[in-house]
């Protein structure tokens, strides 16, 4: 799926059902095969990070990253890169376990 496809919402229900973190990787700026994807997510994430920020979630749950097909090392990079931010930020309060409802007490 194209970077430029990632909807806010689709980010904050990811969050909501138990990710502690979102990873969007897109094509390079300039690089994308439907022209301007890559554009419209760098658009996206301020106001994502301004819902993030309204919400009490840490803005480093969510991180965007050019990375080509090609770049196999830099994508082993930033994935484990990120995957070691979430750990260090633990558990976020929006997931499903987190939250003080019975369904996430029974659930």
């Amino acid at each position: 799926m194209c970077s430029g496809r990632v909807n806010p919402l689709f980010v904050l229900k990811a969050l909501s059902v138990g990710a502690d973190g979102v990873l969007i990787l897109g094509c390079h700026p300039g690089d994308c095969h439907y022209i301007e994807g890559n554009y419209k997510i760098l658009r996206r994430i301020p106001l994502l990070k301004k819902m993030l920020k309204q919400l009490g979630i840490e803005e480093e749950r969510v991180r965007l990253e050019w990375v080509s097909a090609s770049e196999g090392s830099k994508f082993a990079e930033v994935a484990n890169n990120f995957t070691q931010t979430i750990k260090d930020l633990g558990p976020s309060s929006l997931g499903p376990f987190n939250q003080n409802s019975q369904e996430a007490k029974h659930g």
